[in-house]
């Protein structure tokens, strides 16, 4: 793929492709990744009733009145469960905060699990199908990630379920995103420049353009997938673990053209995290005299995704 190519050009990689041609679609996931930090996964095989089921529960929950919106706010729990109001989260290096709200769905976890001291439990509004729809899909897309992390191990030469113990019981969160229309000038942005946090995040497409990333000329490229895709990027854990060989790719979220700035935009993601207590450390397989290890300083996921937090305002 040459280095020119717009970010449209990135061609989605069929998911049907897993079942019949395993090492095809680690060839062509992986190069993308290592391209781009971005890949996009066609015809995901997400249940398109349960999307909308998601739909219809998202968008009657951010309809709901602030009071009753801010009574499923939590402070103290790094904005990991239940709702963010808007006006919270800063991009890293920022001071303009922004111009999101956003609802947190996490892990089920069962009585006396040893993770329970720093995964809450989650927060369920009452909103009619909230609770049952939300997590169908956390659910889906936390088996779908599995898979592309498969696909990443073999591209990097590891074995085909090295990650898979390693994220079953991970930290991950699906975030419900509202972005209300933008009718006031200023310096805040839908989405802050900033790269994600964790191993992979999935992202269903959203209805309202704006998400782009910055690709390697220093030109900000949009993500435009077609229809039935889900685009995919290397979050900053899996950066760090395999020393930039999977780059996690900075991204945004630019505010409407005018035409549009009276509309909503909702998005979806899934953030993928390892486990509480894996130790990200530099794979050998990613380090030559060419690419010195960049990450000598081994840390815990958990502590990692604390200090990240805190720098996005979230603690």
């Amino acid at each position: 793929m040459p280095d020119s190519a717009p970010a449209s050009a990135i061609p989605p990689v069929p998911l049907a492709l897993y079942d019949s041609d395993f090492d095809a679609f680690s060839a062509r996931l992986g190069a993308a990744f290592e391209r781009y930090g971005f890949a996009v996964l066609g015809d995901h095989g997400v249940d398109p009733a349960l999307l909308k089921r998601v739909d219809v529960a998202t968008k009657a929950f951010f309809a709901l009145p602030e009071t009753v919106k801010t009574s499923y706010h939590r402070k103290g729990q790094g904005g990991a469960r239940g709702y963010t109001p808007f006006g919270v989260e800063t991009a890293k290096g920022y001071t303009a905060h922004d111009l999101k709200e956003f609802y947190h769905v996490g892990r089920d976890l069962p009585a006396g699990h040893p993770y329970r001291d720093h995964m809450a439990d989650n927060i369920w509004p009452e909103v009619q199908d909230f609770h049952e729809a939300t997590y169908e899909l956390y659910t889906a897309l936390d088996n779908l990630g599995k898979k592309v992390l498969r696909a990443i191990a073999v591209y990097l030469g590891l074995d085909r379920e090295f990650f898979t113990p390693l994220v079953k019981d991970g930290n991950s969160v699906l975030r419900l995103l509202h972005y209300p229309p933008v009718n006031t000038p200023g310096e805040s942005v839908r989405a802050g420049a900033h790269g994600d946090i964790n191993v992979i995040t999935l992202l269903l497409g959203a209805e309202e353009p704006g998400l782009q990333l910055l690709d390697r000329d220093g030109q900000w490229l949009p993500i435009t997938p077609p229809a039935n895709c889900i685009v995919c990027n290397i979050g900053d854990m899996l950066s760090r673990l395999t020393n930039g060989v999977l780059p996690s790719t900075v991204h945004r979220v630019v505010n409407p053209a005018e035409g549009r700035k009276d509309f909503s935009r909702y998005s979806t993601p899934f953030f993928l995290h390892f486990e509480s207590p894996y130790v990200i450390r530099t794979l050998p397989n990613c380090m030559s005299e060419d690419r010195p290890d960049q990450f000598p300083e081994p840390i815990t996921a958990h502590e990692f995704l604390q200090q990240r937090i805190r720098e996005i305002k979230l603690a």
